[in-house]
């Protein structure tokens, strides 16, 4: 099978004789703790979601450590996972994404090829480890972000099984494990396993797979999937479906069509009938509400990603939205579409986060909606309504043969989108003069009108691209300072519609395009890929990545930073932190109580704590590998010491070097 070739990012070559860029960041005057929001902190603290907690706010209530001890941080152990992968003829690139849970005494993580493992969280001592047997045909690149713990409340203590694991596989698999043992349950499923290609028709290798942790919601197991990008109209079902917790039974099953479709239920599944083709699907991180009994996910478009034509129909009904679903039953509650008819890959990757929101109108359950785009959707968990104003703004219209692209599309008000100035010729950008002009002349090659220039037989600059903005990794609350910070990057790509007779046709054009997805099913295909200088440069200013903090009770951001230097730079290891362009950026932050901001997520192999009430970084220490994961902290012990944890093993399909190394931080005793 062959495999595809990582995109390789050096963002960084050739700086050693680039004259100093000045850096631009915004300042603004922090707010202070809101009176009455101080809260002593716990004397212990698990971390039983991936996400912290089922809401996935990524914060922690512990304070052990904090703004004055921070720089005491030290290594405690390391773990290595023995699996990753640079790429080769039969093996794909590793991402090492994952975020570790931490129940009962007891830390669980995954690794790109689903292997499960237990270890002691104070030492790193491995106490099992599951290894199973995975198909990687067609995977693009192996990677599990996440495992999940559920409690049989009905079974008595100490009974095989009644504390389990669930990791979702690369290859459509959902397995059930005993938390003490790491031994599948044999009443889960089939010995221990639910086939989640069952219902789906016709799957080709590759085509679809869990990459995030299913959901737990009472005694279900709530899975969401990845389906390959490009591909066909007829793609595999998008749908979200929940399955018994105890013996993997389907029990609902949302079927994302629209009004005018009669959706598929759970029971036609089970007497064979296969779910709807070609609908959006939710390959993110999903949360939840128990209270209101509501689970929130995100949802990409409808297939293939980049022409919508009559081909794809009114599959977009509920495309790139944010969906909240009756945890109970899978019916639907509301939804809001962050994007009308998409055909950029504008997909909600970042997992909802669901939190309370203080305003002139009381306190109420609320969700962010953190898109691609950078922009930040603040809804009303209740009924999904804005709780700022989002206005519906004219954008350019296709100029595609077929295409029907949408005349209007919404904007936030409040927050302001995290939106890149716009990109003109003489604003295209490159290290030196030469490169700058070679980043001009591509320019002038595509069309370009801002963030919703529809794709083209020409060619367009989309500008943020479609991996962020904001990915996977999602925002951090800080319910006490209610405060949220998201990290966002700025890395443009280029996608060209070609017809399909032109590829039959002339094997030169065929030839010279990079990134090429069929798209089978309609009059084009897609190229696509990143929009770089000779240098392998973004073509467009720095920064690259940024921090951004923003007062979720008044919309208002408080402080922007850039994030990321060039010390992964081999070429440059004297300018790194010269020049503060920010890095491309994939995964999360974690924020605590004590008003620490913990990320990685940069490719320069930093792990950082930054002050939360100013941006300010306080410590960082440089990791073996880049840490593309999100940072989680514990502590078990009235007396012990609180750990802060995070997965280094960089992302192969970004050129970044991929590593299995698992860290643990606690302060040193002086």
């Amino acid at each position: 099978m062959k495999r595809i070739k990582p995109i390789g990012l050096a963002v960084f070559a050739l700086l050693v004789v680039v004259a100093a860029y000045a850096e631009s960041r915004l300042a603004f005057a922090p707010p202070a703790i809101a009176a009455g929001t101080t809260t002593v902190a716990p004397a212990t603290a698990d971390w039983p979601f991936v996400g912290g907690d089922i809401g996935g706010q990524r914060y922690s209530p512990l304070n052990q450590i904090g703004k004055n001890n921070v720089r005491s941080l030290k290594v405690a152990w390391t773990y290595h996972t023995g699996d990753f992968s640079v790429g080769d003829a039969t093996h794909s690139t590793t991402a090492f994404e994952a975020s570790p849970i931490e129940v009962d005494g007891t830390l669980y993580l995954c690794t790109p090829n689903d292997r499960v493992i237990a270890l002691d969280p104070e030492t790193g001592r491995e106490k099992w480890k599951f290894v199973p047997t995975v198909n990687q045909d067609g995977v693009y690149e192996a990677v599990c972000r996440g495992v999940s713990h559920w409690r049989d409340q009905a079974a008595a203590s100490g009974v095989v099984c009644r504390d389990r694991i669930y990791v979702g596989t690369i290859d459509g698999r959902l397995i059930g494990l005993d938390a003490g043992t790491g031994k599948p349950c044999q009443d889960f499923g089939t010995g221990g396993t639910v086939d989640l290609k069952t219902g789906l028709g016709d799957v080709r290798p590759g085509e679809y797979y869990m990459t995030s942790p299913p959901l737990i919601v009472g005694d279900l197991a709530v899975t969401s999937a990845f389906v390959k990008d490009v591909q066909r109209v007829d793609a595999p079902s998008g749908a979200v479906r929940a399955f018994d917790a105890r013996t993997g039974e389907l029990k609902w099953v949302w079927d994302p069509v629209p009004p005018e479709k009669t959706p598929v239920t759970a029971d036609q599944v089970k007497q064979g009938t296969v779910i709807t083709r070609g609908t959006p699907n939710s390959w993110g991180v999903m949360s939840a509400d128990p209270a209101q009994g509501v689970v929130y996910i995100g949802t990409g478009n409808g297939s293939p990603d980049h022409y919508g034509g009559i081909e794809r129909g009114n599959m977009d009904y509920f495309g790139s939205s944010i969906v909240a679903l009756d945890a109970a039953t899978g019916a639907i509650r509301w939804h809001f579409q962050t994007v009308h008819h998409d055909l950029w890959d504008y997909d909600v990757a970042a997992q909802p986060v669901f939190y309370q929101h203080h305003g002139a109108g009381g306190t109420f359950p609320a969700v962010i909606g953190a898109t691609k785009l950078g922009f930040l959707f603040l809804l009303n968990g209740q009924d999904g309504k804005p709780i700022f104003p989002v206005e519906e703004r004219l954008v350019p219209r296709s100029t595609t043969p077929g295409e029907r692209s949408s005349p209007t599309q919404p904007f936030p008000t409040k927050p302001a989108p995290i939106l890149p100035e716009k990109l003109t010729h003489d604003s295209a950008w490159g290290v030196t003069f030469w490169d700058r002009g070679k980043c001009r002349e591509a320019f002038d090659a595509l069309d370009y009108d801002g963030p919703f220039t529809p794709p083209s037989l020409k060619g367009i600059l989309e500008y943020p691209g479609l991996g962020g903005g904001v990915n996977w990794g999602s925002v951090s609350v800080d319910p006490a300072r209610h405060r949220m910070i998201v990290n966002v990057q700025m890395l443009p790509f280029y996608i060209k519609l070609v017809p399909r007779e032109q590829l039959k046709d002339d094997k030169r054009a065929a030839s010279d395009l990079v990134g090429l997805g069929p798209q089978a099913g309609t009059p084009y295909a897609v190229a696509r890929g990143p929009f770089l200088s000779p240098y392998n440069t973004p073509c467009v200013p720095p920064p690259w990545g940024k921090l951004v903090a923003i007062d979720l009770d008044t919309g208002e951001r408080i402080w922007e930073k850039t994030l990321g230097t060039l010390n992964a730079n081999p070429k440059a290891p004297l300018v790194g932190d010269f020049f503060k362009w920010g890095t491309p950026n994939l995964g999360g932050s974690l924020q605590t109580a004590s008003g620490l901001l913990f990320i990685g997520a940069t490719m320069d192999k930093y792990l950082r704590a930054i002050d939360s009430d100013t941006g300010d970084e306080l410590w960082r220490y440089e990791l073996p590998f880049a840490a593309q994961s999100t940072p989680m902290t514990y502590k078990l012990k009235a007396d012990g010491k609180q750990y802060l944890v995070v997965a280094a093993g960089g992302h192969g399909a970004l050129g970044v070097e991929p590593g299995d190394a698992l860290i643990a931080f606690t302060i040193d005793e002086q």
